[in-house]
């Protein structure tokens, strides 16, 4: 009795090995993953960033990998089968058969879907990782301060790359391989708490800010209304109007004047700390070509500044925190008590807020926050005004409520991000910002001096509680101190204290 044949193969018979039938089972097995995940992703009301990488980054792979296997598995069994033959080291392809033609055609088939989806997952990869979602929320606890502070900020709707890659392919590669290494620090938490800044390998602004803004147009004086509320007991109401010589370059007579007139010229700068808030050197070039060097009187002795490396002042000198902005927390409180959110005839609530942030500013936890928020305020209106606390607990636990608020938005001690960690430089009021050139102290050779009268930059037109007192004249006032601190205003930075 005759054996029975085994009917013909399929497909090449080279195909049916391990190693290949494995990686068609990984191939088939991630696209399905892959088709699956993207239904998930289109149908889903909420997206995840997770999802993006898992579809576009990491399935991918293994869908490459199984690819892989498919021919290194045939080769493998076609070099197996002709050891010790000594003949055809070669493949044989032939179409007159039917499962070499069937092999062929179902090669070229899955090939072209796979290209075809290869073309697009490729792009979708590189959408992806450009994108908010992939910079701001992947690393979350890392990148958690810089995405909550970018959402609120004047540049919400600029996408990160826009700024921090920029055009072209020569900062594209440079961003995908310093990507590596921070993904790296990320995995084996190698990474600074908090990130420091500057950031030196950041893209010059004259090649991403300038895309959108030009600092050689001229602006007007811009008009800009201040509300401060005093820390004491009736959380007293202090007002400012002041416009703000923004200026820059007449584009008719090529003259500069106001604040960007920094950068219409070339002002190059020596900082000995490494973040750029001691300046004791500046050289200034005109347009004419000549040069002017100022130093300052009390930060010079021992320097050797022809052999320090010089930096050339640009846009984020000053604008040194234009979309992750941690703000001071009595600014922020102003902001709520001029809008109402805080209750402002709650007796002594500025003071008792501003000296609990400096108090939770070191806890480690969110949690260990809120805790201390609830407890302090609660306990200060029950012992200091007992029937405040009973007849207005409503608008006691309104303001327990802001702060907590307040303190998300700002506060990140995963990361000891917070606003001093972050100094912001435009202005002077909370950190040293202007005042790095513009304190009186810096000379030159031929006397002239870096000035810092507080005209040069901004006109005060208005000022007072704004109810009962207040001063206007449109050619500007002499600034007051809402405290009577006599001439200290004159001799000391409003960093001094504002910043503490």
């Amino acid at each position: 009795m005759k054996k029975s044949q085994r009917p013909p193969k399929k497909y090449i018979t080279s195909f049916y090995n391990t190693i290949s039938l494995i990686g068609a089972y990984i191939a088939a097995g991630s696209f399905g993953v892959i088709i699956l995940l993207i239904l998930m992703d289109a149908l889903s009301p909420h997206g995840t960033p997770y999802l993006g990488i898992l579809t576009w980054i990491i399935m991918p792979v293994f869908l490459a990998i199984g690819l892989l296997l498919i021919p290194l598995g045939m080769w493998r069994e076609h070099v197996k089968r002709l050891h010790g033959k000594g003949t055809r080291t070669l493949p044989k392809l032939d179409l007159n058969e039917p499962s070499h033609r069937r092999s062929a055609f179902f090669f070229l088939a899955v090939t072209s879907v796979l290209a075809l989806f290869t073309a697009l997952g490729t792009y979708r990869a590189f959408e992806f990782s450009e994108s908010v979602t992939f910079c701001g929320q992947v690393c979350h606890t890392v990148m958690e301060p810089e995405f909550v502070a970018y959402k609120s900020s004047p540049h919400a709707r600029v996408k990160c790359v826009s700024c921090h890659v920029g055009e072209g392919a020569e900062w594209f590669v440079r961003s995908k391989l310093s990507g590596v290494r921070q993904v790296y620090s990320v995995l084996f938490k190698k990474y600074s708490r908090p990130i420091p800044t500057p950031i030196t390998s950041l893209r010059p602004a004259r090649e991403t800010c300038e895309k959108c803004h030009w600092p050689e147009k001229f602006y007007d004086k811009k008009q800009t209304e201040r509300v401060h509320y005093m820390p004491d007991e009736n959380n007293t109401r202090w007002y400012y109007n002041m416009l703000i010589k923004v200026g820059g370059t007449d584009l008719v007579t090529e003259h500069s004047l106001g604040i960007h007139w920094h950068i219409n010229n070339k002002v190059e700068y020596i900082a000995i700390d490494d973040k750029r808030q001691v300046v004791p050197w500046v050289r200034i070039t005109y347009k004419d070509g000549t040069s002017r060097v100022f130093t300052s009187e009390e930060e010079t002795d021992g320097i050797d500044f022809d052999s320090m490396p010089k930096r050339v002042m640009d846009c984020m000198d000053c604008h040194n925190r234009p979309s992750h902005i941690f703000e001071a927390p009595q600014l922020v409180i102003n902001k709520f008590l001029e809008s109402g959110q805080i209750d402002r005839s709650l007796p002594m609530i500025k003071s008792t807020l501003v000296d609990l942030f400096e108090d939770i500013e070191e806890l480690e936890t969110t949690a260990a926050a809120d805790s201390m928020i609830e407890q302090t305020v609660r306990e200060f209106y029950a012992e200091e005004y007992p029937e405040i606390s009973e007849t207005r607990a409503d608008k006691i636990e309104q303001a327990i409520e802001v702060a907590k608020r307040i303190y998300r938005r700002n506060y990140f001690p995963a990361m000891k991000a917070n606003w001093k960690a972050y100094p912001n430089d435009i202005g002077h009021l909370t950190s040293v910002g202007c005042y790095r050139c513009h304190d009186g102290t810096h000379t030159s050779d031929d006397g002239e001096v870096i000035s810092n009268d507080c005209n040069l930059c901004h006109v005060l037109i208005e000022q007072g509680d704004g109810v009962t007192v207040k001063e206007q004249d449109l050619n500007g006032l002499e600034f007051k101190h809402p405290e009577d601190i006599d001439e200290e205003w004159r001799e000391t930075g409003c960093y001094d204290c504002h910043g503490e």
